[in-house]
């Protein structure tokens, strides 16, 4: 296991003299800008193994060179794990400077994922990112720009859009786009994300107050977990299995399982390319620290569509798609006649590319890239802001900023530690 403690400045710079060196060239630049012959075995890192990093070990096509984690003894625990071949590492930034990494894998908390994906599209690297994309509307903003700019591949790790039965439905969400594509249900869509329907919020991730502050465990680096967080008081509650419950590092329920959920929707509304004009909430007043529960949460977008957040499973009988001439409920029952019919008369949606080892090495894009994968986040991180500040936003789809509002837009673009800002 190796350390250092570069700050992000030496970072980028000892990046670009590395890039520079001829005996250090990443070998899928040496055959010309970003080639990878088909029959390469690509190389991977996986940034983060004490939780959903465990599930990144095996993904397909690729193999595994590198892990790396701020907790010495899941980076002990997964070495025995993986065998031979695979070195451990404390400090990212020695992973990213490894010229025969090509992909990165980011399993990490939420506060990390922005910076971490910046990093490493500008060390040459594409990205494999876990859900939710980024903490905030302003990081997301940056890791579309980055990923741009350096020419890197990106990869969102929620499936529901192009893979697998989505949750309540018992169905893969194409079937869904081909019922709202045949303009069969009318528009404008209402679709009512609930326990109803379907889709349990995890209110179980909630923070708690007024934390005693303990010492920090040997094993753990904490000024490395944090990163870019703001520097508090090390508590367990903090960290690792229940950090999601502190607005420092991600959004409670609706971060965990809002992209999950909320992405195939952008994506069978037709939505990929903006975001909802406006959004409600109803919920406690929320503490400052510690995330707690919400009743009720509603985007509209600018052609009146919405996406319903029931938190309380209040409506009983709703559906989970209605339109002014149909409805589709939980487990795919529809009022539509025939819907099967109807879903086998259509063309199927556009191809997408589904498999990330493909989309490195042909250099297409994939089905839930940086893009698309950055508006979805941004419904999440709207409702976010909306429930930290407890009252009703208006949106700008194109600025990506909340209007005549500074308060809720100072949270667009948060502050980072210094030795961790842009």
């Amino acid at each position: 296991m190796k350390k250092n403690s570069t700050s992000r400045r030496d970072f980028v710079r000892k990046s670009i003299v590395a890039a520079a060196g001829i005996s250090i060239i990443p070998r899928h630049v040496m055959g010309g800008t970003n080639f990878i012959a088909p029959s390469d075995q690509l190389t991977k890192a996986v940034i983060g193994v004490g939780g959903m990093g465990q599930g990144h070990l095996t993904y397909e096509g690729t193999k595994l060179l590198a892990i790396c984690d701020a907790d010495a003894n899941h980076l002990a625990n997964t070495l025995k794990k993986v065998g031979s071949g695979v070195t451990g590492y404390r400090d990212f930034r020695e992973v990213l400077q490894r010229p025969d990494i090509d992909i990165v894998h980011i399993a990490t908390p939420p506060h990390w994922h922005g910076l971490m994906s910046i990093m490493a599209a500008e060390a040459g690297k594409d990205v494999w990112c876990e859900k939710p994309m980024t903490r905030t509307i302003g990081e997301g903003k940056k890791v579309v720009e980055a990923m741009q700019q350096h020419g890197r591949m990106f990869r969102l790790n929620t499936w529901f859009r192009f893979k697998d039965n989505f949750y309540g439905m018992g169905t893969p969400v194409r079937k869904l786009k081909k019922v709202v594509d045949s303009g069969a249900l009318g528009w404008p869509l209402k679709v009512t994300i609930s326990g109803v329907t379907g889709f349990n919020w995890k209110f179980y991730w909630v923070g708690k107050e007024n934390l005693t502050p303990q010492p920090v465990p040997s094993e753990l680096d904490y000024n490395m977990w944090l990163g870019p967080a703001p520097e508090k008081p090390y508590h367990p509650h903090r960290v690792h299995g229940t950090f999601r419950g502190y607005w420092d590092y991600d959004g409670g329920g609706l971060g965990d399982m809002g992209q999950h959920y909320i992405d195939p929707v952008q994506y069978f509304l037709g939505k990929d390319n903006t975001s909802p004009v406006k959004v409600e909430v109803d919920a406690p007043e929320q503490h400052h620290d510690a995330i707690g529960t919400w009743r009720k949460v509603v985007y509209t977008y600018a052609d009146g569509c919405q996406i319903i957040l029931d938190g309380e499973n209040k409506d009983k009988d709703a559906a989970y798609i209605e339109g002014p001439n149909g409805k589709i409920y939980n487990g795919f029952k529809s009022t539509i006649p025939n819907i099967e019919g109807l879903i086998n008369s259509i063309p199927d949606p556009e191809e997408q590319i589904t498999v990330f080892s493909e989309s490195v090495k042909t250099r297409k894009k994939f089905a839930l890239n940086e893009e698309n994968g950055h508006r979805s986040c941004t419904v999440v991180n709207m409702g976010l802001v909306a429930l930290r500040l407890g009252r009703t936003l208006e949106f700008d789809p194109v600025k990506q900023e909340f209007i005549n509002d500074e308060e809720a837009n100072r949270l667009i673009n948060q502050p980072m530690r210094t030795s961790w800002a842009y």
